[in-house]
């Protein structure tokens, strides 16, 4: 059975993407610690991230470097946080936080609520400064 993220790929369930190439997808978190969090996956469904073989794995870290050039460039902060978690769905993912302060990537706390529109815009913002 496909993953929620395999599923998104597919365009099965609506995502608000900020890039995309032939081996990895990248789209905002519906629930982000910070405005722009961005998840990044392979199109190949794999569990878990160290599963992945080194080259691919390096290829997703370099993937995962042009979008997060492009939240810096897109989003107020001072940098792009990163961390993989990976307990929730079984399909390996980065997460970009634009940062500010270290306790803006904390994961237990209350997460945003921004609107659809406000997504959108905010991907939008970022696609145009991918690169």
């Amino acid at each position: 059975m496909a993953t929620i993220f395999s599923r998104i790929v597919a365009g099965e369930i609506p995502s608000h993407k900020v890039a995309e190439d032939d081996e990895f997808f990248a789209f905002l978190d519906i629930n982000p610690v910070a405005l722009g969090h961005t998840l990044v996956i392979p199109k190949k469904e794999v569990d878990y991230i160290f599963d992945m073989d080194d080259p691919m794995l390096g290829r997703m870290v370099a993937f995962a470097k042009r979008v997060a050039r492009a939240q810096e460039a897109a989003i107020v902060c001072k940098r792009v946080g990163l961390a993989v978690m990976g307990l929730e769905v079984p399909h390996a993912h980065i997460h970009l936080i634009p940062i500010t302060k270290e306790s803006d990537m904390y994961f237990g706390g209350k997460k945003l609520t921004v609107s659809q529109e406000g997504l959108a815009e905010v991907a939008a913002k970022i696609r145009k400064e991918f690169k």
